[in-house]
């Protein structure tokens, strides 16, 4: 059966939507990776849109209007130069669209075998994390308040 988002995307935004995937993360024969338009990633990009189905949608149709309506027909420089643009603007269209990607790149167990990292579930074994610099949270402990505090009357 069909999760909801495969049903949501048109062939067309399917085909766009792999095309940014093969963009964004291609596949590399010198780590002997996949890329993310690489059939299982794909499937799992477009199973797992979900509450990222709407901005998705809106950042391929964006790169469909801006490419004149022909992202498909664009060629490969072209292609990611437009990519490029949308992907690093910051709204919420081109952060669900590189989120959508990524979430399922960096989960496939080829992905991980080739980062050294052995492909299971976190717990119960649960994964080492390195401590970092925690003066870099300093910025935001030092923040004004940035919610409503709906105690004070």
């Amino acid at each position: 059966m069909q999760s909801e988002a495969a049903t949501a995307l048109s062939s067309a935004e399917c085909r766009d939507l792999r095309r940014v995937a093969a963009i964004m993360i291609p596949a590399s024969e010198e780590f002997v990776v996949p890329g993310a338009d690489d059939p299982a990633i794909f499937a799992d990009i477009v199973a797992s849109l979900g509450r990222d189905l709407n901005d998705v949608r809106a950042a391929l149709a964006e790169l469909d209007a801006v490419a004149g309506g022909a992202f498909a027909a664009l060629n490969p420089d072209a292609a990611e130069r437009l990519v490029t643009h949308v992907c690093t603007r910051g709204d919420a269209a081109a952060a669900a669209l590189s989120r959508a990607v990524l979430q399922c790149y960096y989960r496939d167990d080829r992905v991980l075998r080739s980062l050294g990292h052995e492909p299971r579930a976190p717990f119960p074994k649960g994964h080492t994390l390195e401590q970092g610099d925690w003066s870099l949270l300093d910025a935001v402990r030092h923040r004004p308040q940035l919610w409503r505090d709906d105690r004070t009357g």
